[in-house]
């Protein structure tokens, strides 16, 4: 039996890509401003023969498909305020997600 403890746990076809597709040119070319409404989508390491994308900036799998505000930008990535349920109450979470990771919501 395998180890099923860790990060990355359950995240197969979460954090998936196609077969040999790498993340487009134009993800790295989109502008974020302060206060902007962002999606978080991770792209990880869970592709088929194990050609990751991209791993650096991840966010946890709690915080897959969240959205949230951005709070400050960075060369390569962005901090992002999210809410996240724990134990009953709503918290506000500060994270760093790379540009990646992150793409302009469809809500603003």
């Amino acid at each position: 039996m395998t180890n099923t403890k860790g990060k990355m746990k359950g995240t197969q076809h979460m954090f998936s890509r196609p077969f040999r597709k790498h993340v487009p040119l134009a993800t790295y070319m989109q502008i974020y401003k302060k206060g902007g409404i962002v999606d978080i989508k991770g792209m990880g390491t869970r592709d088929i023969e194990g050609m990751g994308t991209v791993q650096k900036g991840m966010p946890h799998k709690c915080y897959h498909g969240k959205t949230g505000r951005v709070y400050s930008v960075t060369q390569h990535a962005g901090g992002i305020v999210v809410n996240k349920q724990v134990k009953g109450k709503i918290l506000a979470e500060r994270i760093r997600v790379h540009t990646e990771h992150i793409k302009h919501s469809e809500l603003r």
